[in-house]
């Protein structure tokens, strides 16, 4: 697939300046319009290969469809709940963003408003203002020792979890996608909705806003939920109930809420804004200098990476053998997308999306089933940027193995944990003592050693090590090719 055109982007919002830089310092022409209504957006996109927004611009089917050569939607933040995903897929415009660009200006706010509800920090200040000493009316609460709910734990939710500990607060979690046994080592205890609400003391929400998580806090789950609880929302408006969240402050039921979004932006309906036991910010999550800087650069360098053909493109294929994997394709599909796609997609990929990415990133995927001769294998061959590999992996006695690696098959099967070197070679009686030594000069011993099943021609070993090589550099004398990788 070669290199996208783009030589022309609108940037229709307030963007750093740093992405209008970048982009021109690659050729490409930039034209900076804000404020623009959507008939203004439908008549200027004609003219224009790709656009850049942050959360303001509505990009709709309408304005999609008005486009003539747009190729790339680029979204400096996280999320694209602004774009039509959908649409634009249909004309073959490639969806983008920035998720990890706001991380850490997100948390930090989510943070502060759930120490503003515990000591009433913005009413005691506005009420000193007004002239006033009222220390009685403004007692508040430690946050140590207490249970902070976090719904939702991909980057920012994370970051939450980290920094609320340090002040001694328990955090339990939910998440469907990410495994519990990947929060443990955060230190969140993670478990179901129905188990989450009657515990906590605090609950903040770090979900994208879709048909399963709008309303995720509505009248029922606040009533199983300790009398007093507190709520906090730097994602999107929606995800809680505004309407039961209002009724659970005038019942009592909630004792504060944080509200950095909402529903409508900004809120026509002043109640919730207006009450006295809610923080209220007009969308501040992303609104710091580090963070726009971050979003900016980052958009921008994808948009390069991209019109530079350094995009991942190419072909997938994906195939299950064996009546014990044939219903399991699917998954095992979006499995290996995942893995492909973690160490160079800035759009975190899982299980759910990671299709959506590959296709986004100009992957063709492809999957099938067949008997084989191995029973309960799996064969993936990739073809990425000119380069190709294939792999075949099976689980034996719990654990996951590698069996052949590009017509390579191994006399015993690999055992994929540990830290592990690929190297490809021509069979040869000092190819052995020769590795061997080289470790050893790095300081880093050799744990396993699988070779091929046959010696003709190059084929491919794997070496188990104590730790990873500093510098793979250094095989070339000795191999064709080498790899190492931590499982």
């Amino acid at each position: 697939m070669a290199p996208i055109s783009i030589k022309r982007i609108l940037i229709s919002e307030s963007v750093d300046p740093c992405c209008k830089k970048i982009l021109q310092e690659n050729g490409i022409q930039v034209t900076e319009k804000q404020n623009m209504s959507k008939d203004d957006l439908i008549a200027e996109i004609k003219d224009y290969d790709g656009l850049v927004v942050r959360s303001a611009t509505k990009v709709t089917a309408d304005v999609i469809n008005a486009t003539g050569n747009l190729q790339i939607i680029g979204r400096a933040g996280t999320g694209v709940d602004n774009v039509d995903v959908d649409t634009a897929t249909k004309k073959g415009i490639i969806v983008m963003n920035t998720p990890s660009g706001n991380t850490i200006s997100a948390a930090e706010l989510t943070c502060t408003l759930l120490m503003s509800l515990s000591r009433h920090v913005p009413q005691a200040a506005m009420s000193m203002k007004a002239g006033n000493w009222d220390r009685k009316k403004f007692m508040g609460a430690e946050m140590y020792g207490k249970i902070l709910g976090i719904v939702g734990l991909g980057r920012i939710g994370k970051e939450v979890a980290t920094r609320m500990q340090s002040f001694g607060m328990k955090t339990i979690g939910y998440d469907p996608i990410t495994p519990p046994e990947v929060t443990a080592t955060w230190g969140v205890d993670q478990m179901s909705l129905e188990q989450l609400w009657p515990q906590c003391d605090y609950i903040t929400v770090h979900t994208p806003l879709m048909p399963s998580t709008a309303g995720l806090l509505n009248d029922t789950s606040f009533a199983k939920c300790k009398k007093g609880v507190k709520v906090v929302n730097c994602a999107r408006g929606g995800i809680i109930d505004e309407d039961a969240l209002l009724r659970a402050l005038e019942s009592g039921q909630c004792g504060g809420a944080g509200l950095d979004v909402f529903v409508e932006e900004p809120p026509k309906n002043r109640a919730l804004v207006n009450h006295p036991n809610v923080i209220s910010c007009p969308h501040l999550g992303a609104s710091t200098k580090e963070a726009q800087a971050r979003c900016g650069q980052d958009i921008a360098l994808q948009i390069v990476d991209m019109v530079m053909g350094k995009g991942l493109v190419g072909a997938v294929s994906i195939r299950a053998q064996g009546d014990c994997l044939k219903g399991s394709s699917g998954y095992m599909t979006s499995a290996v997308m995942v893995g492909l796609l973690t160490d160079v997609s800035k759009s975190c990929p899982n299980l759910v999306n990671s299709l959506t990415l590959a296709k986004e990133s100009g992957i063709k995927v492809t999957r099938n089933h067949s008997e084989g001769l191995t029973q309960g294998a799996c064969e993936v061959e990739i073809s990425v940027n000119g380069s190709s590999y294939r792999a075949t992996g099976s689980v034996q006695g719990g654990a996951p193995v590698l069996l052949e690696l590009n017509h390579s098959v191994f006399r015993q099967p690999v055992s994929l944990t540990g830290n592990l070197l690929f190297l490809k070679a021509t069979a040869s009686p000092q190819l052995l003592p020769s590795v061997t030594g080289l470790l050893a000069t790095a300081g880093v011993e050799m744990e396993s050693f699988s070779a091929p099943a046959t010696r003709s021609g190059d084929q491919w070993y794997c070496v188990g090590l104590s730790s990873l090589l500093g510098d793979l550099g250094a095989l070339k004398p000795l191999v064709k090719e080498a790899a190492q990788l931590s499982v």
